[in-house]
């Protein structure tokens, strides 16, 4: 792979047959994916380095992309994860005081493969009436390869149902992050993706962050002997985890407290005993609507999920998995799909969304107090629950 010239063509191909031809941006070559679009109008260098994004060709609805470039502080992980970028326009000019480098080099760095010069709005138009699809992405001499073959080469590709992509993002040994201030205890953070903003936020609350491994086993957790348990946010199929469903009943019967965002919701709600299910499109950018049914207030949250727990948005439910009372805690406001848990009889929350939004709002951010709260009062005694908070 190479870096990217003017002239370089390059085409994108949809599961459905569909084409889009432009230029080469990033790494000339082939890469696979399942096509997604993000509605964020900033904070690309936030969405690159995400890992819930793995394995998907991000389709970008803002259509300047690249003007701010890049830099060494704002990046939530150690690389780009997307298997793919499609843009608009890309920028031929950075202009930012903080930039170290362009977006452009830094795609090439990464092998990422994208396309620019395409038309966004219609890639939009076709992933909302028909869903996120397999699709494709063909530069420089890959561009040249027959338009029926390369359609074959698409629907060959991976699907994201049934795909479990925690070990290829999760760090492959243990870390630690001293707390920030007063010390309340110790947490397990179980890296299914976690992005470095929400490591930093828990550290700053108070606790000494363990970052581990996704292969954790509940034997090596009960050794290390946390006093409350974190699962971040991640790519792929929560059916396809049944591992991390299993420590993490495993750590709800031990009566640890427990918070989870996006995957880590979905996996709380599995672990519960409630189904998920795959959404159209999914929900992501930075401007969804929830409503939080504990304080009765509207949320604009930072989302990117491509799977939703199954389970009914009113009233008190009984964990079919034997936990007890369980809510549904938030929900969003655009499809009422489900955007958070609460258990009322064990001390143990979780969102579809990202409290850390960086970059985005920050409505949401008071979830992490909440979380200290939570571990303060059962740690002292006075609280086995999340029914008061």
């Amino acid at each position: 792979m190479t870096t990217v010239t003017s002239s370089t063509p390059a085409v994108l191909v949809l599961e459905d047959g569909s084409r889009f031809t432009g230029r080469a941006y990033g790494a000339i070559g082939r890469t696979l994916g399942e096509a997604v679009f993000a509605t964020g109008m900033t904070g690309y260098q936030e969405t690159l380095t995400d890992p819930s994004y793995a394995g998907q060709i991000v389709v970008m609805t803002a259509p300047h992309i690249g003007n701010t470039g890049v830099n060494d502080e704002d990046p939530e992980s150690r690389r780009i994860w997307v298997a793919g970028y499609v843009v608009r326009d890309a920028s031929r000019v950075v202009s930012n005081f903080r930039a170290d480098g362009t977006l452009d080099d830094q795609l090439v760095d990464d092998g990422i493969v994208g396309i620019r010069g395409v038309d966004t709005r219609a890639i939009t138009r076709r992933l909302r009436d028909t869903g996120s699809m397999k699709a494709g992405i063909f530069s420089g001499s890959e561009a040249e390869i027959p338009e029926a073959e390369m359609l074959e080469i698409v629907k060959a590709g991976r699907d994201m149902r049934g795909l479990n992509l925690s070990s290829e993002v999760s760090t492959a040994e243990r870390y630690d992050v001293p707390a920030v201030g007063e010390r309340i205890g110790s947490l397990a953070v179980l890296d299914l993706g976690v992005k470095t903003s929400t490591v930093r936020y828990l550290s700053e609350r108070g606790f000494d962050v363990m970052v581990l491994p996704q292969s954790l086993t509940s034997a090596e957790l009960r050794e290390i002997g946390p006093d409350a348990l974190f699962y971040s946010n991640g790519p792929g199929d929560p059916a396809a985890s049944d591992s991390q469903v299993e420590l993490l009943q495993g750590a709800l019967r031990d009566g640890l407290p427990f918070f989870g965002i996006c995957f880590g919701n979905q996996l709380l709600g599995r672990a519960l005993g409630f189904g998920t299910y795959k959404l159209p499109f999914g929900h992501r950018g930075i401007n969804q609507p929830v409503w939080d049914k504990t304080t009765g207030t509207v949320e604009i949250t930072s989302q990117n999920h491509g799977f939703a727990v199954d389970a009914p948005i009113d009233g008190v439910l009984e964990s079919p998995a034997g936990f007890g009372r369980v809510e549904v805690s938030h929900f969003s406001l655009n499809d009422h799909v489900v955007e958070g848990l609460r258990a009322l009889d064990i001390p143990a929350f979780s969102v579809q969304y990202h409290p850390e939004a960086a970059a985005g709002p920050h409505d949401a951010n008071h979830l992490f107090d909440r979380f200290r709260q939570l571990v303060i009062e059962r740690t002292s005694g006075s609280q086995t629950s999340t029914e008061s908070l």
